[in-house]
């Protein structure tokens, strides 16, 4: 760090006061496929999905940019995509991490004090039965973000107090805020545990009063409740209760401008993402018809990203199809989101950053393991690609799955410092000081 910089560091500056500096590519973009990474299966001749789905625009990186492994969840931390997005942005969860829910409190603008804690708020299809309790569906069927706002709007005037105040997110997943809350609660994943028994989870909430009293009201409110007879009414499960997990108090992160002197973006349809861009300074930009399911709009991703690099240096985009296809065990589907993936994102980006002239980097990257057979995540480094328009490689063998890229030299066992290595830059030491209100970020909506 030079005498500028330290003087700089220790007066503790905002963003706009550091310097620019001179980036090896004029611009970058991160391409993230949640949970595509798989273990081989039977049925696909003993391949991987990555192996088995047609991804020729992933191959061609592959085959002409640096190709590895990286480790994204430390050992000892949850394997989930906080913990990896966490780190493909450059922040050590080791340092940065503190839970799931006050990342998704950043991306709906909810201010967090720092003694309160957020929770990740799902909605999820329980069975109790013979005095226990059973995880049906995590997500209660992939409830409509227009259902769980109604459902969400209905019980927040009952349960909102001093104490507590609920939000509506996206589709199933909304949030809890504790003011003044204890972080220490022990809570499990619903996605970790479809079909299976969740009694001693529940007992948990038994032992908090105000937790379980906010689980019971909404209980009883979404029995009776119009949404779920209609949803009942089509063959679809209900929404019959909350599911409590993934609480945490608010992180100290620096930003990217601060850490690398370079402004960027965000683009996925799902709040944990959106909350991570807005603790690293980034825009997030909303894109119509992304869902953060199966159906999203891929192609106005691209598009979206390719219009936010005319004004940004960087723009990461997230697709979270894979991952929700693994959840569910759905071998076809898993199989066409990474195609769509590939034909509707990466390849326009490949074409677009190339006509838009100038030097470029691209990261693809899967954040972690969602393998069909386990319906949940697993650990282990997960398949990368940088490509750099200014330094082509030549991997004539390789393509853009597990097996290819355990057969690369490269492993880097600390997922954080992938991003220096995109960027080309050591981040800046930083003085860490409090950050605005979280309802102070910028939202923008593309033309």
């Amino acid at each position: 760090m030079s005498d500028e910089d330290k003087k700089r560091h220790t007066a503790g500056v905002t963003d706009l006061e550091y310097p620019r500096v001179e980036l090896p590519a004029s611009k970058y973009i991160i391409l993230v496929g949640d949970g595509m990474g798989d273990l081989p299966i039977e049925d696909l001749g003993g391949k991987t999905v990555l192996e088995a789905a047609r991804t020729p625009a992933m191959d061609r990186l592959a085959r002409l940019g640096e190709f590895g492994r990286v480790r994204t969840v430390p050992v000892g931390y949850p394997v989930g995509s906080d913990v990896a997005n966490m780190s493909i942005m450059g922040y050590s969860p080791k340092e940065f991490y503190t839970g799931r829910g006050p990342l998704e409190a950043a991306a709906l603008g909810v201010h967090m004090n720092p003694e309160d804690v957020a929770f990740r708020c799902n909605l999820v299809t329980l069975r109790f039965q013979e005095g226990r309790v059973y995880m049906v569906d995590y997500s209660a069927g992939h409830i409509s973000t227009e259902e769980a706002h109604i459902l969400i709007g209905d019980l927040a005037p009952l349960v909102s107090s001093r104490s507590f105040g609920l939000f509506a997110g996206v589709s199933y997943r909304n949030l809890l805020l504790w003011r003044g809350g204890p972080e220490g609660i022990s809570t499990i994943p619903p996605h970790d545990f479809t079909g299976m028994d969740v009694t001693e989870a529940w007992h948990i909430y038994e032992g908090e009063p105000l937790l379980y009293d906010l689980l019971t009201k909404a209980i009883s409110l979404f029995h009776r409740h119009s949404v779920n007879e209609k949803r009942i009414a089509r063959g679809e499960l209900p929404a019959n209760s909350l599911w409590i997990w993934g609480q945490g108090r608010r992180p100290v992160m620096a930003t990217l401008e601060q850490l690398y002197g370079i402004d960027g973006a965000v683009i996925s349809a799902v709040d944990l993402i959106r909350g991570l861009g807005v603790w690293a300074g980034m825009e997030v930009i909303n894109v119509p018809g992304a869902t953060g399911y199966l159906d999203t709009d891929y192609r106005a991703k691209a598009d979206a990203a390719l219009k936010t690099l005319r004004q940004k240096t960087l723009v990461l985009v997230h697709v979270e199809a894979p991952d929700e296809a693994g959840h569910m065990g759905n071998l076809r589907e898993k199989v066409l989101a990474i195609e769509r993936f590939d034909k509707e994102v990466v390849g326009p980006v490949m074409d677009g950053m190339k006509d838009m002239g100038g030097s470029y980097r691209i990261l693809v990257i899967t954040d972690h393991y969602t393998p069909i057979s386990l319906r949940t995540h697993a650990p282990g480094a997960v398949p990368y690609v940088i490509y750099d328009s200014l330094n082509l490689r030549d991997n004539p063998d390789a393509a853009f799955n597990e097996p290819a890229a355990e057969k690369s030299p490269i492993l880097i066992e600390e997922g954080h410092r992938l991003m220096s290595r995109f960027i080309g830059l050591t981040p800046r030491e930083v003085d860490l000081h409090p950050k605005k209100k979280l309802g102070e970020h910028k939202t923008v909506q593309p033309n």
